[in-house]
């Protein structure tokens, strides 16, 4: 498994070369592995080769120093200049900012590709490092790890308090006096065997497809991750010391669903339900996982699907003369810990599907639908644009989940179910799916979903993915889908990576961009008509022309024929789609929901015809 590096071990004009002819795959500028090889594993088997490629003037530092290459679930850790956070495939390279006068050693590392020497922190530093404050190098120092440090210490320089003293002079250099005062007393007052525990305190149990990933640990103040001890693949990282990983912020309920658990505080959040999407469970106890209900997709809705509409039995909440409001009634099915949790603005229920085609709330069933009923305040056709947008989106060569319109009880306008994508599909299925959105790849809070812009999006998809020029059209067509339709929705949250490893793998062996979801036409709704892209291109975020892309797609490194094909072929589909999207028949609609079609498909219509 070969690591390939321009000015190393070949130069730039062959790179180029394999590269195009499909013998090579670019990683980032200069770095390059064998199309044949397993991409991860040869990332993680030259971590350390790697990082010296990128960043020559920085040292191993926190656990890699002890470790000399990455840490189990794939981090790095460096010391430098500066601060700054690199991620290729399953591997992030975290480099925090270096002591103005380091204590370093010289350490070699051979991965297969001969040996080559890397500075590294001294032990002593590698102890204050291990007391730093608010410090995810800190924290990836292990009790053990630091244990075993200390002993060393006291070895070389024969008791406690001459190491202490050694270390004191290392830290006044560095003006660490905290961490020398902290690290002193950890060497001459060894901490109790049995800590005073405070009762505010939690300890939860994170599992995958029922499989323990973790603990996440809550002292009263700060978030700790502390990872399982397992084979597979790496899925949740804290990536700030303190704070919530962002995999598991991305699953918290936000908008409708927040304020119907009347609490924003995390802790409340997670202690109120146990089923989250990407197959996700968080519970207090273990035993607790073998009484939570697999989500596998024993119903496809196709089966009871017929020109668009729903043909089965709808058995979830409804309105009646008694009830005064839709959403009082969905939020009931809340307040039980098992219903799943589910992310995002717009008001939705977990659904089961059985084989029957009863639709029912999966409160203690398996979460395999969602249903997406009206909204309110002029938001009434939202399903039914939703239907009409993902149709075209089918139309137009994009992947996307199976969607059907539900006829509603009650006089209720029509609602829209969509077939859950990121989960197993029968119970012989065992492979790990994970979807996670571009607001935890980017390591952002959920507040800033609306902060990026597409070229962001580009350059943290190209290192992840394992199929990353087929990624990158993707996201060029899929952002020129959203700018047709007027789509000012398309957020980080609404575009997102789905992960997938086979049975037994240590590593996702798929790393693609998910289908197309959670697409309108936003233009068409009560104070939207003048709603721009969510996130700029080139820039912009309203007025895009066809030049505007083909900027974004030299910036992204797409192929310009490439790029000009990628165009006029969604615009061609989406041409052709516009004359046959009508309603499903067996639904009844307001003369509105009549109106509101003709307005989508005619600002579809109107933004082709505008696009040069």
């Amino acid at each position: 498994m070969p690591l390939h590096l321009v000015g190393e071990t070949l130069d730039k004009t062959r790179s180029h070369y394999l590269a195009a002819t499909g013998k090579l795959i670019q990683l980032m500028r200069g770095i390059y592995v064998d199309a044949t090889d397993d991409v991860d594993a040869t990332v993680l088997k030259h971590a350390v080769r790697i990082a010296r490629y990128l960043y020559p003037q920085a040292y191993l530092s926190g656990a890699s120093a002890a470790l000399l290459g990455p840490t189990r679930d794939g981090r790095l850790f460096l010391s430098a200049r500066r601060k700054q956070r690199t991620r290729i495939r399953q591997l992030e390279i975290i480099q925090n900012e270096a002591p103005k006068k380091p204590s370093l050693g010289d350490a070699v590392v051979d991965d297969g590709m001969g040996e080559f020497h890397v500075s590294v922190s001294s032990v002593r530093q590698r102890f204050l490092e291990a007391f730093r404050l608010r410090s995810e190098h800190a924290a990836s120092i292990s009790e053990d790890l630091r244990t075993m440090i200390a002993s060393r210490l006291v070895e070389e320089y024969g008791s406690a308090k001459a190491a202490a003293d050694a270390l004191w002079a290392l830290a006044r250099e560095n003006e660490w006096t905290r961490e020398g005062e902290l690290a002193e007393r950890y060497l001459r007052h060894r901490p109790s065997a049995t800590p005073v525990r405070n009762e505010a305190a939690l300890d939860l149990i994170v599992a995958w497809h029922g499989v323990k990933l973790g603990h996440l640990t809550h002292d009263g103040f700060e978030w700790r991750w502390q990872p399982a001890d397992r084979a597979g693949p790496p899925l949740v990282r804290q990536t700030t010391p303190g704070r919530l990983p962002p995999f598991i912020i991305s699953l918290l309920p936000e908008g409708w669903l927040e304020n119907v658990l009347k609490s924003k505080d995390e802790r409340a959040l997670l202690r109120s339900g146990k089923r989250y999407m990407s197959n996700i469970t968080v519970v207090e106890r273990e035993a607790e996982l073998e009484e939570l209900p697999q989500d596998i997709l024993l119903t496809r809705l196709v089966k009871y699907t017929r020109d668009g509409a729903f043909t089965g039995q709808y058995a979830g909440p409804g309105r009646d003369e008694i009830e005064t409001s839709f959403e009082r009634n969905l939020a009931q099915i809340y307040e039980r810990a098992d219903t799943p949790r589910l992310s995002g603005v717009q008001i939705k229920a977990p659904m089961y599907l059985d084989p029957e085609g009863v639709l029912s709330p999966s409160t203690g069933k398996p979460f395999t639908h969602i249903l997406k009923p009206a909204g309110t305040s002029g938001y009434g056709g939202l399903p039914l644009v939703e239907w009409v947008v993902m149709a075209l989106g089918r139309k137009a060569g994009f992947e996307t989940p199976a969607v059907a319109l539900i006829g509603m009880p009650d006089d209720m306008p029509p609602a829209l179910v969509v077939e859950r994508f990121d989960i197993r599909e029968m119970p012989e299925d065992q492979r790990m799916l994970a979807l996670e959105d571009l607001c935890s790849v980017l390591d952002l809070p959920t507040e800033a979903k609306y902060s990026g812009t597409m070229e962001r999006v580009a350059r943290a998809v190209r290192p992840l993915s394992s199929e990353p020029e087929e990624d990158l059209i993707m996201i060029l067509k899929r952002t020129l889908f959203a700018w047709l339709v007027a789509d000012g929705d398309m957020h980080l949250k609404n575009i997102a990576l789905l992960k997938i490893a086979a049975p037994g793998e240590s590593q996702f062996g798929s790393v693609r961009m998910a289908p197309l979801y959670d697409a309108v036409t936003t233009r068409v709704f009560p104070n939207l008509k003048h709603d721009r892209m969510a996130l700029k291109l080139n820039g912009k975020d309203d007025n895009l022309r066809r030049a505007d892309f083909r900027v974004f797609a030299a910036t992204a490194g797409i192929r310009a024929g490439d790029a000009y094909m990628a165009i006029d072929d969604v615009l061609r589909r989406m041409g052709a789609a516009l004359d046959g999207i009508v309603l499903p028949k067996t639904i009844t609609y307001s003369k509105a929901s009549e109106e509101l079609l003709n307005h989508v498909l005619a600002t579809c219509r109107k933004r082709i015809e505008t696009f040069a």
